[in-house]
């Protein structure tokens, strides 16, 4: 995937473009939806499907006080899950409170010095200085600058729309069968293996210790779950909390993966919960705390066994 940061990397690019603009937190069903419309038209009529989103999230620069903790997805993750898609171009522009000030006309007219061709959104997604872009603005720059506009209705799910904020809600809820059906696939979370102080090493369980930065992360406790490196498809235990058995203070997702041998640090592990196995607890010695973590394993292979 393209990677882009300035509209003037993105004006250069001389093939036809089809952009799907907005957020795209979690890259739920709704947010596929749109995109999809702009993968459609390249592939009818050939350029490249790209999105453009913003980072941060705008509303923790417009209004911190409202802004989720946690979001769905970091911008690398998101970059990978748009990648699986199908997307070609990813345009992350920085947001700021400079960036907030510019008029939905201007960035109009500097998005399209690009040869844009297709522009795919939600139909009530708002844009520019006091978000007075939207679909009307959109249709009247369509019909003057040539290009195509897909304003996309909501996708519902049980009667409500799908959005970003009834997945996470979802996801703290432990409701992990409602957040994949919300996002059309399995919750998982990516981050860098961090070096960590490989106790579970000593009790004969390496752990990846995974920099999950600041996503929705669902209950603590014991998960089964299943993990990709690279092309590398694993199944393994995690831990999430702050173990307190060994006097963790710092929360974290460590993971420990089955039949694994090599070297993780550095390296980039998405990890997709399954199945809650228990609660996190403190336990009275490390003996105590190594065999249940046997049997936490040996529980996660037979539910992984088993599911799809």
């Amino acid at each position: 995937m393209l990677r882009l940061t300035r509209f003037e990397e993105l004006a250069a690019i001389d093939s036809p473009l089809h952009l799907a603009l907005g957020v795209f937190d979690g890259v739920h069903l709704g947010h596929r939806a749109v995109i999809s419309r702009a993968l459609e038209a390249a592939e009818r009529e050939g350029g490249t499907a790209g999105v453009v989103t913003f980072d941060p999230h705008p509303i923790r620069v417009l209004a911190p006080d409202k802004a989720p903790r946690a979001l769905l997805a970091t911008l690398d993750h998101k970059a990978h899950l748009l990648a699986e898609l199908g997307v070609k171009l990813l345009f992350a522009i920085h947001f700021d409170e400079a960036f907030a000030t510019l008029e939905a006309e201007a960035f109009l007219d500097r998005l399209l010095m690009a040869p844009v061709r297709t522009i795919s959104i939600g139909e009530d997604w708002k844009f520019g200085h006091a978000r007075r872009g939207d679909v009307p603005m959109l249709r009247r720059f369509s019909a003057e600058r040539g290009f195509r506009l897909e304003a996309v209705p909501p996708v519902m799910g049980d009667g409500e729309r799908i959005s970003s904020t009834r997945i996470r809600q979802a996801i703290r809820d432990g409701n992990l069968d409602a957040a994949a059906t919300m996002l059309g696939r399995p919750y998982s979370v990516e981050g860098q293996v961090m070096e960590g102080r490989k106790l579970g090493r000593q009790l004969g369980f390496p752990t990846a210790n995974v920099a999950t930065g600041e996503v929705q992360l669902p209950p603590d406790g014991v998960w089964a779950v299943r993990a990709a490196l690279d092309d590398e498809k694993l199944e393994g235990v995690a831990n999430l909390g702050v173990r307190p058995t060994v006097d963790g203070v710092q929360h974290a997702l460590e993971v420990h993966l089955f039949d694994f041998v090599g070297d993780l640090y550095d390296r980039t592990l998405e990890v997709t919960f399954l199945s809650h196995l228990r609660n996190e607890q403190k336990f009275g010695s490390l003996d105590a705390l190594k065999n249940q973590i046997a049997l936490d394993a040996e529980a996660a292979r037979k539910i992984l066994a088993e599911a799809p």
